[in-house]
């Protein structure tokens, strides 16, 4: 398998470290005790949402799946275990032969969640399960997280494009996940090759401010470009003055000039006055593109401007002040031997402090009104009611240890979508609130 597809540099071949050492002391301890083999269920949830959102979007799960497929102990992996003395060597012979045999339940890719939600379920034993704990939680929190902004920044921004441009605001790793999130919450494009050659997001860019300091005048420099890039490119045009700026734009483009970008200012008040003077000149068609450390709610601020697109880069590579979704990942259930026809009985943390999990293998249902319109989020153990059969939310991502659920990033992006326009009105508000659709708990007594 490509490493690229995973976001990591050629000579990371495994993703196996990208865990918390407890992890593989953990198995240690129960490969000594005898209980790694035990069949075990471990959900991923979060307790609640970010301060003020009203719903969270699942982003990364087929990064996801790619990292349990490469998650492989190779010889340079065991003997770093070894030298560090990180576990044992029974244990280090148990890692070489490691391969992820399990189940993977999950929402799929792009569906909104709440608190609660058993947004991916990984079985198996115990020992292979307890290893993905810390790969999973990284990728699903990142990802969701950036998509979650974005989602919000595309509800704001309408129907008007959104350009991915925060590559040079966090690791260069990041950038890449951040761009593929980004695109699910409804970007349009990214600034970031790595992104556009790993995931085949759209790219785009033309020039900076340092391309017009380089040469001897702002006209020198347009000038440089369109004879490049064509009279349809993006002209920069707030380095010095730009009033002349503009003229100079259209003087030396046409009125054919594709658009002009706008970075500093006060974007309402300046997109206005460039939007008058592009008319006065000609350029009619020409566009407005602004940037400048926008967020959603700087976007909203901009629905009444002569904008056509917007480029993000800091706010939405932070998830908007919320760079994390703070979801765990738990173990629910566990059979009572490792034997292979051993019943399954329901665990949970107990501990106070608001930290307290559900015992039990989850389903998780959507329950909608007469308009189809969401209305509540249902999640129970056992049998599913039978009016919310044909609602379910989970789907098989992996089965014994075979990946079933790849897909293109689009048919994610369009799922996010949809799932969006399937919620109530509200969830698109940006002023804080509590989550759009409550969670309500069925507890059944069997299968759990």
């Amino acid at each position: 398998m490509d490493t690229a597809d995973l976001g990591l540099p050629v000579n990371v071949p495994s993703t196996a470290l990208f865990t918390d050492q407890y992890e593989l002391t953990m198995l240690q301890a129960a490969l000594k005790a005898g209980t790694a083999e035990r069949h075990s269920v471990f959900e991923v949830f979060t307790r609640r949402l970010p301060h003020g959102r009203r719903y969270g979007v699942v982003a990364g799960t087929g990064r996801v799946l790619d990292a349990v497929e490469n998650f492989r102990f190779d010889e340079g992996l065991l003997r770093f275990l070894r030298e560090k003395a990180v576990v044992d060597e029974e244990t280090l012979d148990w890692l070489a032969g490691y391969r992820f045999s399990g189940d993977v339940w999950g929402y799929p890719e792009g569906e909104v969640y709440f608190p609660g939600s058993p947004v991916m379920r990984v079985e198996g034993s115990f020992a292979e399960c307890v290893l993905l704990e810390t790969v999973i939680l990284s990728i699903l929190n990142h990802d969701s997280a950036i998509a979650a902004a974005a989602s919000r920044m595309s509800s704001a921004a309408g129907d008007r494009p959104l350009i991915e441009m925060g590559a040079r605001r966090t690791h260069e790793l990041a950038a890449v996940a951040a761009s593929r999130a980004a695109y699910i919450g409804g970007f349009s494009s990214t600034s970031d090759l790595a992104a556009g050659f790993r995931y085949n997001i759209p790219t785009v860019g033309t020039s900076a401010h340092a391309f017009t300091l380089l040469h001897d005048t702002e006209r020198d420099a347009f000038r440089a470009q369109v004879d490049s890039l064509g009279a349809g490119t993006t002209l920069l045009v707030d380095t010095y003055d730009v009033t002349e700026a503009v003229r100079a734009a259209v003087e030396v483009a046409g009125p054919g000039l594709g658009a002009v970008r706008i970075d500093s200012g006060d974007l309402l008040l300046v997109a206005h006055r460039v939007r008058q003077q592009l008319d006065e000149l000609g350029a009619r068609d020409t566009k407005i593109v602004v940037t400048s450390d926008l967020d959603e709610y700087a976007i909203a601020s901009l629905a009444a401007a002569p904008v056509d697109a917007y480029g993000v880069g800091t706010q939405l590579v932070t998830g908007s002040g919320h760079p994390t979704c703070s979801m765990v990942y738990k173990l629910v259930a566990r059979a009572e031997s490792a034997g292979p026809e051993a019943p399954l009985v329901p665990v949970a943390k107990k501990s106070t402090g608001g930290k307290t999990s559900i015992g039990g293998r989850k389903w998780a249902a959507r329950r909608r009104d007469a308009d189809g319109v969401a209305e509540a989020e249902v999640i129970g153990t056992g049998e599913v009611p039978p009016e919310l059969a044909d609602r379910q939310l989970t789907v098989p991502l992996v089965r014994g240890g075979e990946v079933v659920a790849r897909e293109p990033l689009d048919v994610v992006r369009d799922r996010h979508a949809a799932a969006r326009a399937g919620l109530p009105l509200s969830a698109t508000q940006l002023s804080r609130g509590e989550p759009v659709l409550p969670t309500e708990y069925v507890h059944l007594p069997s299968g759990s």
